[in-house]
C-alpha cells in the first residue's frame, strides 16, 4: 500500500535524522528540539503499527476526492480542489501532523472509489461518499459527517417534472457506481436512465435535451444551480436518504474509529460547523449534527 512506501521512506529520514544528531553530540554541539514542531503530531503518538503511525511518518497523505462537484469537492484549473469534503480531508491530515501541503489530492469519480481504496491508490476518500451495505463489504467507513439526499435538477423551464413519481418515459443522467443511479433501476424501472463517469458530463446533456432531468444528491445539484442559476433548478423535495461517510481499507477498524473519534470532536469544537459555513454556508442551511455509526464488521 502507500502509505508502506511513504513510512519506509519517512524511516530512513528519521535514521538519518539519528545518526546526524549523534555526530553532533560528539563534538559538543546541542541539538534544537524546538524545530520539530511542539504541538505536530508525530508517530510516537499513535499505536506502533497503526496506519496513522505510518501515516504520521511518512508525512503525507493521499487523499480521494470529486473534483468536478461545486461546494463539496472542485478543482479549479490551477490549484487544489476546494469543498466540504476537501476541508474535512484537511482536517483529518492536520490531526496526524500533516500539513494540508502534503496532501495529494487525487479524483475520484463514482465508479473507482472502491478500487482505488483496495489497491492503495489512496489512503482515505471523502467524495460525497455514501455509506451502505453493498460497499461494506469492499470497504470501511468512517462517519457518516452529513446526511444528503436524493433529488431531481431540470431545466428552468422544465414544468413536466417535479417528483419521481414523474421519471416515467423520461431520460434521467446520473453516474455510473453512485447510489442514485442504483435507485432509479432498481425503483423507477420505467425512466430510461443514460449513464456518465461524472455528474458533470450530465450538464451539457440536459442543456440540449439529450436527457431530461439529472439526478444525484441534493447538495452537489445545489452546487450546479448556484453556478448556472439562469439554466437549472431543484425541484421537489429529496426522497432518499445518503448518510456520506470516509472510505478506507476493509479491515482497518483501528484506523476506522481514530477517525470516527477526530469527527465526533470536530462536531463539538465547531470546526465541522466552520468548515461547512466557509464551503457552503451561503447556499444551503446549516445541517443537523450527524451521529457517527460505529458499526462492526
Amino acid at each position: 500500500m502507500m502509505i508502506r512506501r511513504k513510512a519506509a521512506v519517512a524511516a530512513l529520514g528519521v535514521a538519518a535524522a539519528a545518526m546526524l544528531a549523534a555526530c553532533g553530540s560528539d563534538d559538543g554541539s546541542e541539538t534544537d528540539d524546538s524545530m520539530a514542531g511542539d504541538d505536530a503530531m508525530t508517530a510516537g503518538d499513535f499505536p506502533e503499527g497503526s496506519t496513522m503511525a505510518a501515516l504520521a511518518e511518512a508525512g503525507s497523505i493521499t487523499i480521494g476526492t470529486k473534483f468536478d462537484q461545486p461546494l463539496f469537492g472542485l478543482k479549479p484549473p490551477s490549484g487544489d480542489p476546494v469543498g466540504f469534503d476537501v476541508s474535512i480531508g484537511k482536517i483529518i491530515a492536520s490531526e496526524l501532523g500533516i500539513d494540508e501541503d502534503s496532501i495529494e489530492w487525487v479524483e475520484t469519480v463514482s465508479a473507482n472509489r472502491e478500487p482505488f481504496i483496495q489497491d492503495g491508490s489512496v489512503d482515505i476518500v471523502v467524495a460525497t461518499y455514501t455509506i451502505n451495505d453493498d460497499r461494506k463489504e469492499l470497504v470501511s467507513f468512517a462517519g457518516p459527517y452529513y446526511n444528503a439526499g436524493q433529488a431531481l435538477m431540470v431545466m428552468v423551464d422544465n414544468e413536466d417534472i417535479s417528483s419521481p413519481d414523474d421519471l416515467a418515459g423520461k431520460k434521467v443522467c446520473s453516474v455510473e457506481g453512485s447510489t442514485p443511479a442504483a435507485n432509479i433501476e432498481e425503483n423507477y424501472p420505467d425512466a430510461e436512465l443514460s449513464l456518465f463517469a461524472a455528474y458533470g458530463d450530465c450538464l451539457d446533456p440536459l442543456r440540449n435535451g439529450q436527457v431530461d432531468v439529472v439526478t444525484t444528491d441534493n447538495v452537489i445539484l445545489a452546487g450546479y444551480v448556484d453556478q448556472y442559476p439562469d439554466e437549472f433548478k431543484v425541484v421537489g423535495e429529496p426522497f432518499t436518504e445518503e448518510p456520506y461517510g470516509i472510505g478506507l481499507a476493509h479491515d482497518d477498524t483501528e484506523f476506522r474509529m481514530w477517525i470516527n473519534d477526530v469527527l465526533e470532536e470536530i462536531f463539538e469544537d465547531g470546526r465541522w460547523l466552520e468548515a461547512w459555513n466557509e464551503n457552503v454556508g451561503d447556499i444551503l442551511p446549516e445541517p443537523e449534527v450527524p451521529t457517527v455509526d460505529r458499526y462492526e464488521n
